[in-house]
């Protein structure tokens, strides 16, 4: 697969799920996202951003086991896949490497 590029919320699920683990479905990955960034996350976005990961191949799924209390209904469990890592670790590297390189002056304002 080539490079792809993430966009921010799709790096933001991404990392979510691997935080997640096991328990990386839609439902669970709002919560956590609104949880750490105190954003306002939409569940359908969320769905969104997880089949286009998963088309992209940096996510794949499964069903997990029938529930009883949600009717027998499966939840659908992501797992980040070595491409999505791959994707993470290059965006992590960039961000890392843009941000080494702006100067200290650059963060001095003068107040007046």
């Amino acid at each position: 697969m080539g490079r792809t590029y993430l966009g921010e919320f799709e790096e933001l699920v991404l990392l979510t799920v691997g935080v997640l683990y096991e328990d990386a479905y839609a439902v669970s990955i709002t919560k956590e996202i609104i949880k750490q960034s105190g954003r306002s996350v939409n569940v359908s976005a969320v769905h969104k951003s997880l089949y286009r990961l998963e088309k992209k191949g940096m996510l794949k799924s499964h069903l997990g086991a029938p529930e009883s209390r949600r009717g027998g209904k499966r939840k659908r469990i992501f797992s980040i896949t070595p491409f999505g890592k791959t994707a993470l670790d290059e965006s992590a590297d960039l961000r890392t490497k843009l941000r080494q390189q702006i100067p200290e002056i650059a963060f001095k304002w003068n107040i007046i």
